[in-house]
């Protein structure tokens, strides 16, 4: 590794994890009854917090795909605000794996060098933050426009069925080569990573559950629990070391040569529970 990079790595170490802003799909519970009435919160901030509410108007899809395969866009009227938090009330149908998913316009943001150089660094986009070292423009400030692309997998009663592969067609997606209702806490999930609907290889994968943060040894101060990269085939493995609530998640950068934009980024999580 790079010194400049090794660099970063060392001052991130020394002042710890900074505000992060993700966005996830997360209930209380992953598991549900069937035919019954469910909630699921919409975070932007961290998996356990959200820092604002999103409006309506800047998710451009929603989808719900049961255990048949079929689409739902639920009516907007559906969604409250809550404690910072847009929280989708709906109801289940019929026993089945399903995936819940949201799609947000793009949005720009602005930021010094410092504020960006930081961010990458913070949340694992370390491929341009090298290349920005080696482009030399480490002291360059950034212009951004950003998406985010966000799935849930539920499991509705007892049935495991398809639903749990949905493709929403979503700029980049996490699809779960196997229903994660068929693991178990030290089992292995394949997760293929599509950008614009096609398969990526050499993409920084990031995977973690609720109560890793804070665990009492973490090698290397590490902040989530895997770190990989998605092989020729587009696919990460992600070992599912423990029960509870996980997420996956991503951020898909390129550095653009454009009028308003320095940079373009798609980010992607995919959220389940593990018994």
């Amino acid at each position: 590794m790079k010194k400049t990079l090794l660099t970063f790595v060392f001052i991130f170490a020394a002042v710890g994890v900074l505000s992060a802003h993700d966005m996830f799909l997360r209930l209380d519970s992953f598991f549900l009854e069937p035919d019954s009435e469910a909630t699921v919160s919409l975070l932007n901030g961290t998996f356990v917090n959200s820092e604002n509410a999103i409006t309506r108007d800047r998710m451009i899809d929603v989808s719900i795909v049961g255990p048949d395969t079929e689409v739902v866009h639920p009516d907007p009227a559906q969604w409250r605000d809550e404690d910072n938090t847009a929280k989708l009330d709906f109801t289940t149908g019929e026993a089945g794996t399903y995936t819940i998913g949201v799609s947000t316009a793009p949005n720009m943001i602005e930021l010094t060098a410092e504020e960006f150089n930081d961010y990458l660094l913070h949340d694992g986009v370390l491929d341009i933050l090298e290349l920005r070292k080696n482009e030399k423009d480490l002291d360059e400030p950034a212009r951004e426009r950003y998406a985010k692309h966000v799935k849930a997998i539920v499991q509705v009663g007892e049935e495991h069925s398809y639903g749990y592969d949905a493709r929403l067609g979503h700029p980049v997606e996490l699809v779960p080569l196997q229903n994660p209702y068929d693991l178990r806490a030290s089992d292995t999930l394949q997760v293929l990573f599509l950008k614009d609907g096609e398969p990526m290889a050499g993409q920084i994968i990031y995977a973690s559950y609720v109560g890793f943060e804070r665990k009492a040894f973490q090698p290397n101060n590490q902040r989530e629990a895997v770190q990989t990269t998605t092989d020729i085939n587009g696919v990460a493995r992600i070992r599912l070391d423990e029960p509870g609530h996980w997420y996956v998640r991503l951020i898909h950068m390129v550095k653009v040569d454009e009028p308003d934009a320095d940079y373009v980024s798609n980010w992607a999580t995919l959220t389940f529970e593990v018994r």
